[in-house]
């Protein structure tokens, strides 16, 4: 199911800032360990303007939703860049360093108190899986709460920017994305901003085929990629398959099939639109069947990936 929040996107305040997108990049594809990504978007963080502590917090605070193997992986990576970053003469910006903790007090009182000020909920005693298992909760409040939230490079919005970009990335946590979802609109973070953050995670994840050579601009428009995967020779001439992959705003010209064409979404957004009607905006699992002989265009969003399978003669 397609949901568009692009009218509530519209203004600059409601969308997130370039910072604020490759916080949300560095954190999925180092909570998926998808380095070859990483290694690109820890590139435009620096780029857009984050600072190197910045990063490092984003980095290491992954390790308490992906393990430490994904966050050291991560920081290692991360070192390799800064490497390649100096020695092709760019000087990166070390940023603020962590402020000392001065509360020199309980620290899990502690960890519970930057908790409920998140959720907006007292916590009268533990319960569910924090009752079960005491040690759970005591690693959640002193740890992540305490140790790494208090932590002042960055702040609480940008943890939990970092924090729902990787729970989105990670199948399986539904039930604590959406509380960290809810936590991050306790932050600030706007209902439209979240739709974003699914929508970068996305167009981030590692395509299923490859993108192949990049499309004739006899056919397309932009920048669009076309792998074929089944020949007609290979099928008695019968019909074709290829994976498209539109990169944003690209698209087809307007053009028809002598008998016509079957498209298959199996990721982000795009439109299809044909002569004479109004566009149909389309998400990963949607099906079109073109009838022959109809003029049609289709093609990405102008802010996200978009990738089909057509199939046709």
């Amino acid at each position: 199911m397609c949901i568009n929040y692009s009218n509530a996107q519209s203004t600059d305040n409601n969308s997130l800032n370039q910072k604020q997108q490759k916080i949300v990049t560095i954190a999925a594809n180092t909570a998926v360990g998808n380095l070859e990504q990483l290694r690109q978007e820890l590139n435009a963080g620096l780029d857009a303007g984050l600072t190197v502590n910045e990063i490092n917090e984003i980095i290491v605070q992954m390790y308490a939703y992906s393990g430490f193997p994904r966050s050291l992986q991560g920081l290692n990576t991360f070192m390799a860049v800064l490497n390649e970053r100096k020695a092709r003469g760019i000087t990166d910006e070390r940023g603020k360093e962590a402020s000392p903790v001065t509360d020199k007090g309980d620290k899990y009182a502690r960890g519970k108190k930057t908790l409920e000020m998140l959720t907006r909920r007292v916590e009268k005693e533990p319960i569910g899986v924090n009752a079960f298992s005491p040690e759970i909760d005591i690693f959640l409040k002193e740890h992540l709460f305490a140790d790494i939230f208090d932590r002042d490079v960055l702040s609480y919005a940008d943890r939990e920017l970092a924090t729902i970009s990787a729970l989105t990335a990670i199948s399986g946590v539904t039930p604590m994305l959406q509380t960290h979802i809810n936590m991050g609109k306790n932050t600030g973070i706007t209902e439209a901003q979240i739709q974003e953050i699914a929508d970068i995670v996305e167009a981030t994840e590692p395509t299923i085929f490859l993108k192949g050579n990049r499309g004739s601009a006899d056919w397309f428009t932009g920048t669009v990629y076309v792998q074929p995967l089944v020949n007609p020779d290979e099928m008695g001439g019968l019909y074709a398959v290829g994976s498209v992959t539109f990169e944003p705003g690209g698209k087809t010209h307007w053009h028809t099939h002598p008998i016509g064409q079957t498209l298959l979404v199996i990721e982000g957004k795009g439109y299809y639109q044909e002569r004479g009607k109004s566009a149909r905006l389309l998400c990963k699992g949607d099906v079109v069947v073109i009838p022959k002989d109809v003029e049609h265009w289709h093609g990405a969003t102008h802010d996200n990936r978009f990738v089909q399978l057509p199939s046709q003669t």
